[in-house]
């Protein structure tokens, strides 16, 4: 009994113990280690299993510690400057893409998250620099557009990839009062280009003429839709609301595939069938935008309760499909392709954002968001570079093009939602309360104060331990 009695003491500390902590089993006392273990000297439930990765509820500053790491790398990565022959000085990543768009942005959410002023600065400095010098090189860009491939996306955008997330993110500063009027004439042309030069199908689709004529790619949902939304909040017009609204429409209608609650990579005008490749960055991309249109839907608007149930319907998707890890695959539903992080990071990133907005309920899905972040911060080496992503990706119509993609910690879609992820799991902290009970996650309607490995919910009296 003694022995027992040793074993549930060390068992019981398991309610309490930090997110480090859950790293490893914990250890059986050395007394009780020399003995046998069976069924009536130790409760076998509370021993703790091996992990691929960390278990349990994330303490805020380990979620920002990890943050913090990759920001420090960006930021030295990716230098705000201008060179003695007016162009931006080359680091990394490239500072007009749209992968970095995505980095800006989640480093405006991690400043509203954390208060830390170092990720308002790493977003600010290089949007900023990037619209004073555009008036400074647009005629020489127009004779030249080879002077600065970097400033040609900005003078002249050539494809929504050009447009869509800068155009979200230097909205987002605007509007988050670090109001700059050099920002002003790149917005507006960007969102220009979005609304009313980019290719498009006969109904209105945004579309590309590859790697087939009239290709419809999941990926432009996010490259056009959420800047459209921002824009419409920006300057209070109906008109690019609605258009950002009927988009969602028209992509639904050709790439959603209701049976699995899943979209498809790309559809082609005149094909049949069209094959579905449910690769997970797009799904990403396309989740995200979601997202990003309630953030920008008032609560009475006809087509929220639309976007909303497509919402939700796409969360469950792919909740079905997180791996054990924490993780999900490259191909979604190919359980033998890759465990990828940037996916991994936009879901983790979507579905805490949905607990957060009360758009999902945190019982059902808060303990996949923190088997989601705990994962990620495996993706994270010490020098803050993101691993396990996988590089850009055209278009391929069979598994192998997808499950053999390569990663690189130079593949900049990582960063951004990693970030993104971590501050809304900070909110999320902040906001529900989660508990260890019987060795599992669970929320709760209000905290918990007990620190028992074990218990009960008891409300017959109005009271939660």
């Amino acid at each position: 009994m003694k022995h027992l009695a040793t074993l549930i003491s060390a068992a019981a500390t398991l309610g309490c113990l930090t997110f480090a902590s859950c790293t490893q089993p914990a250890p059986l006392p050395a007394d009780t280690a020399q003995e046998e273990i069976n069924d009536t000297n130790t409760p076998l439930h509370l021993l703790q299993p091996a992990y691929d990765n960390p278990y349990g509820v994330p303490q805020e500053q380990e979620v920002k510690a990890v943050m913090d790491r990759v920001l420090t790398y960006i930021t030295d990565a990716m230098p705000a400057a201008v060179d003695d022959s007016m162009r931006l000085v080359r680091g990394k990543f490239r500072l007009t893409s749209y992968e970095c768009g995505v980095t800006y942005a989640a480093a405006l959410a991690a400043y509203e998250a954390t208060g830390d002023t170092a990720y308002l600065r790493f977003t600010d400095d290089r949007c900023r620099i990037i619209a004073e010098l555009a008036p400074q090189v647009e005629g020489i860009i127009r004779e030249n557009p080879h002077f600065d491939s970097e400033m040609r996306r900005v003078i002249s955008p050539a494809a929504l990839d050009d447009c869509g997330a800068m155009a979200a993110a230097m909205i987002r500063l605007q509007m988050k009062g670090q109001e700059r009027p050099c920002y002003e004439p790149v917005i507006d042309r960007y969102v220009d280009y979005i609304m009313n030069k980019e290719y498009r199908l006969s109904d209105g689709t945004y579309a590309r003429r590859r790697p087939h004529h009239n290709t419809v790619w999941l990926d432009d949902m996010y490259m056009a839709i959420p800047a459209l939304a921002w824009y419409g909040s920006y300057r209070q017009d109906p008109k690019f609301t609605a258009e950002a609204i009927r988009q969602l429409h028209l992509f639904k209608e050709k790439m959603w595939v209701p049976e699995v609650q899943l979209f498809r990579h790309g559809w082609v005008e005149g094909m049949h069938p069209h094959p579905n490749f449910h690769w997970g960055r797009c799904n990403g991309w396309a989740i995200l935008t979601m997202c990003e249109v309630l953030d920008n839907l008032p609560a009475s608007h006809p087509d929220r309760a639309f976007v909303l149930d497509l919402l939700q319907q796409h969360i469950a998707g792919l909740c079905r499909l997180q791996d054990k890890t924490g993780l999900w695959h490259q191909l979604l539903d190919h359980p033998d392709t890759y465990l990828e992080s940037s996916c991994t990071a936009i879901y983790t990133y979507c579905i805490a954002h949905a607990i957060t907005e009360g758009w999902v309920d945190p019982l059902a899905y808060g303990a996949q968001v923190f088997l989601g972040w705990n994962a990620l911060t495996g993706c994270v080496n010490a020098q803050g570079q993101v691993e396990r992503t996988c590089v850009g990706t055209g278009m391929g119509f069979d598994p192998a093009f997808y499950a053999y993609r390569p990663v690189h910690v130079m593949a900049a879609h990582g960063y951004g939602p990693v970030i993104w992820a971590g501050a809304e799991v900070i909110k999320m902290l902040h906001s529900t309360w989660p508990k260890l009970n019987d060795s599992a996650v669970h929320f709760y309607p209000r905290e918990q104060k007990t620190d028992q490995p074990i218990f009960s919910e008891d409300v017959s009296e109005g009271e939660i331990f």
